[in-house]
């Protein structure tokens, strides 16, 4: 049987935490479709294409993986894409209140769609794409936190 999953996000920019969670996701489902979120209320420092571009380099490597943007309610996404779950990442606690309450929301919008919540490895608990930019920001070394060629657009992006 085939299972469609979408990890949702902004991935701005795409961290190891996120790639981890991609690759245990892309051993359970049949495809994983990792969708960029197009939000209007926020300011990413990288454009939607940059994004895809980052993402798809990132995961070229992993064959069951679509990589898109999306914006709008993710349970209409899904039901276009005929996906039948949601893949999310719980880092800590403080994760999990959001992620539920969300989990929750898209059941009762779409019953049939399924949260499937992912823990990252433990060396990936405390990271987020926003602390990576403010440290890539101000100088520090992101190298251990994102793959090389986001680690390439972010000394681009901070001229450094």
């Amino acid at each position: 049987m085939k299972i469609i999953s979408i990890y949702p996000g902004t991935f701005d920019p795409i961290t190891n935490g996120h790639l981890d969670i991609i690759e245990r996701a892309a051993e359970i489902f049949s495809e994983v479709i990792i969708a960029v979120a197009q939000n209007s209320t926020k300011n990413p420092l990288f454009t939607d294409e940059e994004r895809l571009e980052l993402i798809r380099a990132s995961v070229k490597h992993l064959k069951n993986i679509r990589v898109d943007c999306f914006e709008g309610l993710l349970v209409a996404y899904a039901k276009k894409k005929k996906a039948s779950v949601v893949v999310r990442g719980l880092r800590a606690v403080s994760d999990f209140e959001y992620e539920f309450q969300m989990a929750l929301t898209n059941r009762k919008l779409a019953g049939k769609l399924t949260t499937v919540f992912l823990m990252p490895h433990e060396k990936y608990t405390y990271l987020s794409s926003s602390l990576v930019r403010e440290i890539a920001q101000h100088g520090g070394d992101v190298s251990g936190f994102v793959p090389a060629i986001v680690l390439k657009k972010l000394k681009k992006k901070f001229k450094r």
